[in-house]
C-alpha cells in the first residue's frame, strides 16, 4: 500500500486576521488550514450557537411537544441503539421531564426489532397508550413505521440527522439534512438535533407563561455533557457549531458538573475526567456505551446515563465495561477470520472489500469493517446473518469515497439487490439476501471503481508541516490539548526528519518501541506503537506532540503515527 505525506495549505489572509485578533500563532496557523474564516469561529460560548429558528420544523415540533406537555399526554421516545441514540434519548428524557412532561422511552433491540421506528414498534407504543411518538437519531427512513403509528391514532415527530432518501415520512421532521433546511450546520448529531428541539420547546413554554415557582425553567446547559458525548462518539464533523457544543460539554465534565453515569464511565475506563478530551469520549466512553447496543440491549447504556446516584451508575458502568470486554474478544476473533480470507496484499485494481461468515456477530460488523478499512485502505462492508435469509452489513469508507452514494448507485443499477440502506459519507448500513452476496460484491466493486481514482486509494497523511525544534515543547503540547479537535477538524500532526539516537523495545512481547530522536540539537522522547522492527538511523515521521502523565509527572512525548527511512 503506497503512502503519501502532504501538508495542509494555510490561508494566509485568515492566519493574519486571527493573529491580529490575538490568537496564539500556532493555533492561528492550524485553524487557518482547517477552513476557519474569522476569529468569531474560535469563540466557544453558547451565545455563538446557530439559532434554533433556522432549523426547519424545530418550532413546529416544539409547538406540538408544548401541547403534549400542557395536556399531560403520554410521550414515547424511540431511540437508536448506538451512543448517539443513547445520549439523544437521555437528553430527551431529562429535558422533557424537567419541563414537566409525561415521558418514557423505547429502544429497539438490534436483534429482534431491527433499526428505527418500525410498524411493530408503533403497535407496541399504541398498546401502551402513547399519544405522541418522537424519534431521536432515527426515523428519516421510517415511512412504514410512521404511517402505522398514525393509522393507530398516534402523532409522530421525527428528529434525525441521517441523509434522507427521495421519499420521507409524512409528519413533522426536524433534520438539518432534509430538503430545503437552511440550518448551516449539516453535521449536527442526533443528540444535537433533540437538544435544539428542547431549546425551542423551552422558549415556546416560556411564551405560554407555563413556568412558575412550582416548575422553574430548566437550565439546558446541564445536558451538554450528554451532547458532547454523543457528538464525539458519532464521529460527525466538528464544524464551529459542534465544536461549541463539545467544548462546553467538556468544560462541564472537567469541572465535575456531569451526571453520575458519565463520571462512572470515566472511572471504569480509568480516565481522568478532570482532563477530559474528545479522545476519551471517542475511545473510552463511547465504545462502552456502544457495547450495550452491539451485544445486548441499549437500555443498559441509557439507564447508566440516566442514573440518579453514583452507586447505581457504577453498577451499570461495570456492566457496560464487561460488555465492552466481550465485544473486544468477539471483534478480535472476527477480524482474524476476515483477515484469513484476504491475501496480505490485495490484487492490483481491487477497490473494495466485502466480508461474510455465517458465524459473524451482527453487533460487531461495523468495528471489524473499520479495522479492515484501516488495514487495507479500501471501502469495506462486513455482513452478518440476520433473519429470513437476510444478512445485515455495516460499511466504513475512505475519505474520497461517499459510501452512501456508492450504495445508492448500486441500488439504482440493481433495484432488487439491496433491501434497504442508509448512512453517511464514511459509514453506512444495508440489508441484502444472503445468496446475493456475490452479486452485491461485484456490483459494489464496479460502482466504487467508477467513483475513485488511483490517488484516492493511496493512504495519505495530511499534516500541518514542520515544527521548529523550539516549538516542540511540553507547553505547546498542553496548548494543543486545550482545544477541540476531531472528525472534520483533525487533531494537529506534523512531519519532520529526525536522527534516531537510541531505541528500546517496550511491552511484554516487545510490540512497541521507545526512541530518542534529535532535531536541530534538541532531543525528544518518542513512542512508536505496534512497532517491533529496528528503526533506521534517520527517519521521516508524522507525529503528534503529547503531554504524557506518568506517576504524577508530566513530560513531552512524540507519538509517531507513521515513519519511513529518510
Amino acid at each position: 500500500m503506497s503512502v503519501k505525506i502532504q501538508t495542509r495549505s494555510v490561508n494566509t489572509d485568515v492566519f493574519n486576521h486571527l493573529l491580529t485578533a490575538g490568537a496564539d500563532p500556532l493555533i492561528a496557523r492550524l485553524c487557518a488550514s482547517r477552513g476557519v474564516q474569522s476569529p468569531a469561529e474560535l469563540d466557544d460560548k453558547l451565545a455563538a450557537l446557530l439559532p434554533y429558528q433556522t432549523l426547519t420544523n424545530c418550532e413546529a415540533a416544539a409547538g406540538r411537544l408544548a401541547d403534549a406537555v400542557e395536556r399531560q399526554e403520554k410521550i414515547l421516545i424511540v431511540a437508536d441503539y448506538d451512543a448517539d441514540g443513547a445520549t439523544a434519548c437521555s437528553v430527551g428524557m431529562s429535558g422533557l421531564a424537567a419541563m414537566g412532561a409525561k415521558v418514557d422511552f423505547l429502544v429497539p433491540n438490534r436483534f429482534e426489532h431491527g433499526y428505527g421506528l418500525t410498524p411493530e414498534l408503533a403497535e407496541i407504543a399504541a398498546e401502551q397508550g402513547v399519544d405522541l411518538l418522537i424519534t431521536v437519531d432515527n426515523g428519516i427512513a421510517s415511512i412504514a413505521g410512521v404511517a402505522r403509528a398514525q393509522a393507530l391514532g398516534l402523532d409522530v415527530i421525527v428528529t434525525d440527522h441521517h441523509l434522507p432518501a427521495d421519499t420521507v415520512p409524512d409528519c413533522i421532521i426536524v433534520n438539518p439534512n432534509q430538503k430545503g433546511c437552511g440550518f448551516q450546520s449539516k453535521s449536527l448529531a442526533g443528540v444535537g438535533v433533540i437538544f435544539y428541539v428542547l431549546m425551542a420547546l423551552r422558549a415556546e413554554l416560556r411564551r405560554r407563561n407555563y413556568f412558575s415557582d412550582g416548575l422553574k425553567e430548566p437550565n439546558l446547559g446541564d445536558l451538554l455533557d450528554l451532547v458532547a458525548l454523543g457528538t464525539v462518539a458519532d464521529v460527525v464533523s466538528l464544524d464551529h457549531n459542534n465544536r461549541i457544543l463539545v467544548s462546553q460539554g467538556l468544560k462541564r465534565m472537567r469541572s465535575g458538573k456531569m451526571r453520575p453515569g458519565i463520571r462512572a464511565l470515566f472511572e471504569v475506563a480509568r480516565r481522568d475526567w478532570r482532563k477530559a478530551q474528545p479522545f476519551d469520549i471517542g475511545f473510552a466512553l463511547g465504545p462502552r456505551i456502544n457495547a450495550a447496543g452491539r451485544l445486548d440491549d441499549m437500555s443498559v447504556g441509557i439507564a447508566c446515563l440516566l442514573a440518579r446516584d453514583d452507586v447505581e451508575a457504577q453498577e451499570l458502568a461495570a456492566q457496560l465495561n464487561n460488555l465492552n470486554i466481550e465485544r473486544r474478544e468477539i471483534e478480535q476473533s472476527m477480524l482474524q477470520d476476515a483477515l484469513n480470507a484476504f491475501p496480505e496484499t490485495l490484487p492490483p485494481g481491487q477497490t473494495t472489500l466485502v466480508a461474510y461468515r455465517d458465524d459473524f456477530h451482527q453487533g460487531v460488523v461495523g468495528i471489524v469493517a473499520s479495522r479492515l478499512k484501516d488495514r487495507f485502505y479500501r471501502p469495506t462492508i462486513v455482513f452478518a446473518p440476520a433473519d429470513n435469509g437476510e444478512v445485515r452489513g455495516s460499511g466504513r469508507s475512505i475519505p474520497n469515497l461517499h459510501l452512501r452514494d456508492a450504495l445508492d448507485l448500486v441500488s439504482k443499477r440493481h433495484p432488487n439487490l439491496i433491501l434497504k440502506f442508509g448512512g453517511h459519507a464514511m459509514a453506512a448500513g444495508l440489508s441484502i439476501l444472503e445468496h446475493n452476496i456475490p452479486a452485491f460484491q461485484t456490483a459494489f466493486e464496479e460502482a466504487v471503481r467508477e467513483m475513485v481514482c488511483e490517488d484516492d486509494l493511496s493512504q495519505t497523511f495530511i499534516t500541518d508541516g514542520s515544527l521548529k525544534a523550539c516549538d516542540i515543547t511540553l507547553e505547546q503540547a498542553q496548548n494543543l490539548a486545550r482545544h477541540v479537535w476531531g472528525q472534520g477538524f483533525a487533531p494537529p500532526s506534523f512531519t519532520d526528519e529526525f536522527h534516531v539516537v537510541r531505541q528500546q523495545p517496550l511491552g511484554a512481547e516487545g510490540k512497541h518501541k521507545k526512541a530518542w530522536l534529535q532535531k536541530d540539537g534538541c532531543e525528544f522522547e518518542a513512542m512508536f506503537w505496534r512497532c517491533s522492527e529496528d528503526i533506521p538511523e534517520y527517519i521521516r515521521t508524522v507525529y503528534r506532540p503529547v503531554a504524557n502523565e506518568w506517576r504524577n509527572n508530566l513530560e513531552l512525548q512524540l507519538y509517531i503515527d507513521y515513519w519511513e527511512a529518510a
